[in-house]
């Protein structure tokens, strides 16, 4: 072997192992995140809401919508004020997001009527 095929070989030899190795480490960083419902700021989702509204990314109408997502480290959503592994359970729970559940329905007219209530109390 002359000097040249060897040099040859060996840089082959270490640009096939780091391609190697950054595609090893690249399935690692894909594989240690996950789906976090609740944290992401108006038109900055990554992917679809959960809820069907829409299907692309940066299309989120609302800062902290419980629908909308973006991939985070493991571990790293449960951290977060708001966020959840779960669509609809994270996210800011202020009147926008009461008004879209069932269970808030009629809580602003009962709020209304308590406070006429101790208005005509007093």
């Amino acid at each position: 072997m002359t000097m040249k095929t060897i040099i040859t070989a060996g840089l082959i030899a270490g640009a096939v192992a780091l391609a190697t190795a950054n595609a090893a480490k690249a399935e690692e960083g894909e594989a240690a995140k996950e789906k976090c419902y609740g944290v992401a700021k108006m038109g900055k989702n990554d992917c679809a809401a959960a809820d069907k509204s829409h299907s692309c990314m940066g299309h989120a109408t609302a800062d902290s919508s419980a629908h909308e997502w973006i991939a985070m480290p493991a571990g790293m959503c449960e951290k977060l004020v708001g966020g959840s592994l779960t669509a609809g359970a994270g996210g800011h729970m202020g009147k926008a997001n009461c008004e879209a559940k069932a269970s808030c329905e009629g809580k602003d007219a009962d709020k209304a009527a308590e406070k006429e209530t101790h208005k005509e109390a007093h």
